[in-house]
């Protein structure tokens, strides 16, 4: 908002032209002022002052549900226009924290801004007139109450939301496309079914293949409502307006929809804040410090394929020379190297696609080699691994799942035992810097060190335990997680059942199944080149090619 009043009143000739602007004001922060400030008791009561007064040509300019202490509010910024044009004489509000809560600016507004544009200010409660009473020296002091009022508000509201939050409520005052609110109980989300469709819609499209921009594409050519649209067709609450081109849909609408925890029936809180009650702006939290209730509402999207997506969304794929993108695409990694595989295309091949390790290719050939892989090969592996998995799993299920679960457990006690023994190794290293900062303190009260140098020395092993003990959640984390392993199995055994059998390898069916595929640099044997290339499985990692065998029924 432009602070320098530009005025443009030429076209306005005399007094009787100009408007009585009437402003009223109603936020949350009022809520406990009871009926007194609602925005129909505001207007009765200016207006009947306007006309006890004979103030004429009144037209009201009205903020229902915007702080004071912000005065990016669209009815007074329109009003703020009408002064810059000269079309207002006159602005009346019921009191001083109806015009705003920031002291300074409201001081800057009502003795400067209004003032240099000859406009007369008149807050009724607190018997301001600049007119009548141009150099009052109440007024600045009854704004530094309403600041202050504002502020204790904010403390109130944030205490009552960070109690809710942490009751496992949402904090959330509207819910995301697909659900609403219980009629019965409105602090509760059920399924909104037609929206829940577009949601699940957006899910599938997104294994299938399709990235943000070309399912917000689609979307828009099938003409299905946005959320903006939708809400305001079904009389469902939203703070969005329609727009020109509110009929279309917009990428990060759909990036905001796939990352969306609680379409798995979560509860998710305290994922942003405010600096301050005066900012508009909200920061992001990072996700360790969200709050996490799971299981408040019905899921709209099973975790197996909320997983899947984040996995897809992790490894967004790059489009080729040639505009398309490859389902393997940000799944396939160097074995020596570690980093990604990129896609490449050979013209003297027919065309043949193939992926680098991205080391290589990036002219770090010192340290990495090619790896090289065409896709045709790679999609015919994974697609005979998986076959085979399905088939062995189908024929053989106990003794697969036993395979799971030997595998699992060989992995997670390596893990578990690594993880203990650094938990146990920065546990005695916080016990000892316990004492060594103990020691600091008493060398300090006995003159041994100077004052900055205790500071500078025990600010430095505090730092130093702060991180060992975030380390030792972390870790203890991560040996919670392992022990859910059987979970993890299941999962991996409804996908068998879910796609028992498939005639091609879809990037549906490819992101629900594989997690990365690792590999490996050719080399010679017997005059022949060998590859090997490892397939790591969702949800229970590498399964042994060994196992299968012989032992496998091809006609079961």
């Amino acid at each position: 908002m432009n602070l320098q009043p530009t005025i443009k009143n030429k076209k306005v000739k005399s007094t009787e032209e100009q408007w009585t602007a009437c402003y009223c004001r109603l936020s949350c922060d009022d809520d406990l002022d009871g009926d007194s400030n609602s925005i129909r008791n505001q207007k009765m009561l200016l207006q009947k002052y306007a006309d006890e007064n004979r103030l004429r040509n009144v037209r009201f300019y009205v903020d229902d549900g915007y702080s004071g202490s912000n005065f990016d509010r669209p009815d007074f910024k329109r009003m703020m226009d009408d002064v810059d044009n000269g079309r207002i004489s006159t602005v009346i509000v019921k009191d001083m924290s109806r015009f705003g809560r920031d002291h300074i600016l409201v001081g800057y507004y009502t003795k400067y801004y209004l003032a240099e544009a000859d406009v007369r200010f008149i807050a009724i409660y607190d018997q301001v007139d600049s007119e009548t009473n141009p150099d009052d020296d109440i007024t600045p002091f009854k704004n530094i109450l309403n600041e202050m009022y504002a502020k204790d508000c904010s403390k109130k509201i944030k205490a009552v939301v960070r109690a809710k939050g942490n009751a496992g409520k949402h904090i959330t005052t509207i819910p995301p496309l697909g659900y609403k609110k219980d009629p019965e109980n409105k602090e509760k989300w059920i399924i909104d079914e037609k929206g829940a469709e577009v949601v699940r819609e957006i899910f599938k499209l997104c294994i299938q293949g399709y990235g943000p921009t070309q399912i917000a594409r689609i979307l828009t050519e099938r003409g299905i409502d946005t959320p903006v649209v939708y809400f305001h067709k079904n009389g469902l609450p939203t703070s969005l307006k329609i727009k020109d081109d509110s009929e279309i849909w917009d990428q990060k609408t759909i990036v905001r929809i796939l990352e969306n925890l609680e379409y798995t029936g979560c509860t998710v809180n305290f994922k942003s804040y405010k600096k301050s009650y005066k900012s508009k702006r909200r920061i992001n939290m990072p996700k360790e410090d969200w709050v996490i209730f799971e299981n408040t509402q019905e899921a709209i999207i099973d975790k197996q394929t909320f997983e899947t997506v984040q996995k897809i969304r992790e490894n967004k794929r790059r489009p080729t020379d040639m505009g398309e993108m490859s389902p393997l695409s940000g799944m396939l990694y160097c074995a020596d190297c570690g980093k990604k595989m990129y896609l490449c295309r050979c013209t003297t091949m027919k065309q043949a696609e193939y992926f680098n390790c991205s080391s290589y290719r990036k002219n770090l050939k010192r340290t990495c080699t090619s790896h090289q892989i065409t896709v045709k090969a790679v999609t015919e592996l994974i697609q005979d691994d998986l076959r085979r998995t399905i088939q062995f799993a189908k024929s053989q299920n106990e003794r697969f799942l036993q395979t799971l679960q030997n595998n699992a457990e060989a992995k997670t006690k390596k893990e578990l035992k690594e993880n203990l023994k650094e938990i146990e190794t920065s546990e005695e290293r916080i016990e000892k810097l316990d004492k060594i900062i103990e020691s600091l303190y008493e060398d300090k009260v006995e003159g041994k060190i100077s004052e900055e140098r205790y500071l500078k020395m025990s600010d430095t092993y505090e730092s130093e335990q702060a991180a060992l003990k975030e380390r030792v959640r972390t870790l203890k984390s991560e040996i919670e997680r392992a022990k859910e392993q059987d979970d993890r199995i299941l999962d991996f055994m409804i996908l068998i059942h879910k796609y028992s059998s498939f005639e091609e390898l879809t990037p549906e069916i490819l992101r629900s199944f594989i997690d990365k595929v690792i590999v490996h640099e050719k080399t010679k044997v017997d005059g022949h080149y060998r590859q090997t290339v490892e397939i790591v499985y969702n949800f229970v990692g590498a399964i042994d090619k060994p196992l299968f065998g012989d032992e496998i029924d091809e006609n079961n």
